[in-house]
């Protein structure tokens, strides 16, 4: 997610007016932050019995179908969808075939 540019951040204060662009290297001080980047294939929900039963080779079903999108998240934040792809013969990787909106007031 590091190459995926930025836009300006808009920042409003009292008596600015219109809103004013604030230049994408204000951001610099957080470029060097780490984030969690999770890629969910799907969920299931079984007891602790059923759980303690499994083994190698075992097979939990999940709650989706081979093809649908997964679920990115950042920071236990659902931010978008996208498909698994190969990188090469030992490597997965993901591609955003979708932004989420979000409300960030719940």
């Amino acid at each position: 997610m590091s190459d995926l540019p930025l836009a300006p951040v808009s920042r409003r204060t009292a008596g600015d007016g219109p809103e004013t662009q604030r230049p994408s290297r204000d951001l610099e001080a957080v470029y060097d932050v780490p984030v969690l980047v999770s890629a969910v294939l799907g969920r299931s929900t079984m007891q602790v019995s059923q759980l303690l039963k499994l083994g190698r080779g075992a097979v939990v079903e999940l709650d989706r179908k081979a093809g649908d999108p997964i679920d990115i998240f950042v920071n236990n934040r659902l931010i978008a969808r996208g498909e698994v792809v190969m990188l090469d013969e030992t490597k997965l990787g993901i591609t955003m075939t979708e932004i989420v909106k979000s409300d960030r007031n719940g």
